[in-house]
């Protein structure tokens, strides 16, 4: 079977907003909108990552605070974190690539 580039791409999106979609769910059960929370679409026409980056926008303080709150909140009943593919391939591990810093 051959694979058309438009389903590569539909592929490839499909994926971004599905990640998309979860974390917009977790979030809204832990009482926290991130308003901005989008498949960031310059990372899937540039083809600068694959699959796409999920672009989780800017918040309010308050909102950021919740966010930290949800997340604290988890790490103390001892939530494992999710498993699965934890970066894009062909990135350099250990690199959070939009505030250029080292990542353990």
């Amino acid at each position: 079977m051959v694979t058309t580039g438009r389903h590569v791409d539909g592929e490839r999106l499909r994926v971004a907003e599905e990640a998309a979609d979860a974390l917009r769910k977790a979030l809204r059960q832990a009482g926290v909108t991130l308003p901005s929370l989008r498949v960031d679409l310059v990372s899937y026409a540039g083809r600068a990552a694959d699959p796409p980056l999920v672009e989780l926008g800017r918040c309010t303080p308050d909102t950021a605070r919740r966010l930290a709150d949800a997340l604290r909140t988890a790490g103390a009943r001892g939530e494992p974190p999710p498993r699965g593919r934890e970066r894009a391939p062909g990135r350099s591990r250990g690199h959070d690539h939009d505030f250029g810093r080292r990542l353990p």
